[in-house]
């Protein structure tokens, strides 16, 4: 929803919410005529120039927009290959990529009437950002968040809570991020005539991928208008972690149509084959979570097999439906690194540039462990900078 977007001819979502195979709207009969809005509401906000132009405004005076594209020069010199750029969502207000999408949302739960806003969250970064956006626009805010993630993550239920937001806490299953996406559903249905749900990922039913990413893609834009101003070319390599999947979309999709290799890191947890992993693309099949057909972690029964990772944004046992396309197709390569190589790349990331970065942006460091030694000094790798670190210090300080 850029003004100044990259035109690209790669073209999905098709009508019907489908990326290739995957996709669609799996939802109970009561929601459907609530998603239809939701898409009309959507499809007018694109070309309405007031709405943008109050998006765009909201990202520069509110956001902090653009980011800056920061050259590492210490981990450059620490690999001695391709020169290593960092897309700095970690300076975005609220401290991840997450607002992004948040405020594009909340503009248009304003358009649609709605006056009460619910979300989920892992990390809790989604969860401050819809926090926040309530708060700056004056609208009630309950957010579904896991019991073990409150515990993870205790400093983002803080942060909610001072901005007025009413935390609500799942018990159910893992406590985690699928859990706590359940209850938002089951609130949802109940309350659909004045609830704006606002999902936080590339997850969920037609149009929520293809929004969500289109919030997102701004991370894309600037950072090609930005690495073209700084080197004169596009950049070989992008790099970016993959939970459900909003970061590395937003940074992804700008450059489809390009001569760019890209890399989505997922949480392999103790190890892909350990039985407590997140790695859903590398250990998953398809099937239908939360309103979308996509790669799982499920068993042959079709149920849902308890993911994890050190990183409560990563814990989840899907992945969006265009993520899954871009597999299939083989546009997107994916690849897993565990918890503890997640956590050496916190270490040298924040002892070579003096940057704390949260554990889920950790896991995209980790793999340039194995990307760099097939680089070469000619060459120009781009990792998003997802967010930053301080709400895992309690984590982080724990497995150090």
């Amino acid at each position: 929803m850029q003004t100044t977007e990259t035109k690209t001819t790669y073209n999905q979502p098709n009508a019907r919410g489908y990326f290739g195979d995957y996709g669609g709207k799996f939802v109970p009969e009561i929601l459907i005529p609530a998603i239809t809005a939701l898409e009309q509401e959507y499809q007018k906000a694109q070309n309405d120039p007031e709405f943008l132009r109050e998006y765009h405004e909201l990202l520069e005076e509110y956001v902090g927009r653009p980011t800056k594209l920061t050259f590492a020069d210490k981990l450059t010199a620490h690999y001695g290959k391709a020169k290593i750029y960092l897309k700095r969502e970690d300076l975005c207000h609220t401290g991840a990529h997450k607002i992004n999408n948040a405020i594009g949302q909340i503009l248009l739960a304003r358009r649609m009437g709605k006056t009460r806003i619910i979300a989920e969250t892992g990390a809790g970064q989604h969860g401050v950002a819809t926090a926040t956006a309530c708060a700056k626009f004056g609208m009630e805010c309950i957010v579904y968040m896991g019991a073990e993630d409150t515990v993870r993550q205790k400093l983002n239920v803080d942060r909610m809570q001072l901005m007025g937001a009413e935390v609500r806490e799942v018990t159910s299953g893992s406590q985690t991020l699928k859990d706590a996406t359940n209850e938002a559903i089951r609130d949802w249905v109940t309350n659909v005539e004045d609830t704006f749900y606002i999902i936080g990922s590339v997850v969920g039913p037609h149009p929520y991928p293809m929004m969500v990413r289109n919030f997102h893609r701004v991370i894309g834009d600037e950072a090609k208008r930005q690495i073209l101003e700084k080197e004169g070319r596009l950049p070989d390599y992008l790099v970016a972690c993959v939970g459900g999947g909003s970061n590395a979309l937003g940074l992804f999709y700008p450059f489809m149509d390009d001569d760019v290799q890209i890399i989505g890191v997922e949480a392999a947890g103790y190890g892909v084959d350990s039985g407590q992993t997140a790695a859903t693309i590398t250990k998953g099949t398809p099937g239908i979570l939360h309103g979308s057909l996509s790669y799982l972690l499920h068993d042959q029964n079709g149920q849902i097999e308890l993911a994890h990772s050190i990183s409560a944004g990563l814990d989840y046992p899907g992945i969006g439906p265009e993520h899954s396309f871009l597999h299939d197709s083989g546009r997107v390569q994916y690849h897993a690194v565990t918890d503890e190589e997640a956590m050496e790349a916190v270490k040298l990331l924040s002892q070579k540039e003096g940057i704390i970065p949260a554990l889920e942006t950790a896991h995209a460091f980790a793999w340039l462990e194995n990307l760099m030694p097939t680089t070469s000094k000619d060459e120009i790798v781009i990792l998003n900078l997802s967010g930053r670190g301080d709400k895992d210090m309690k984590t982080i300080s724990e497995n150090l």
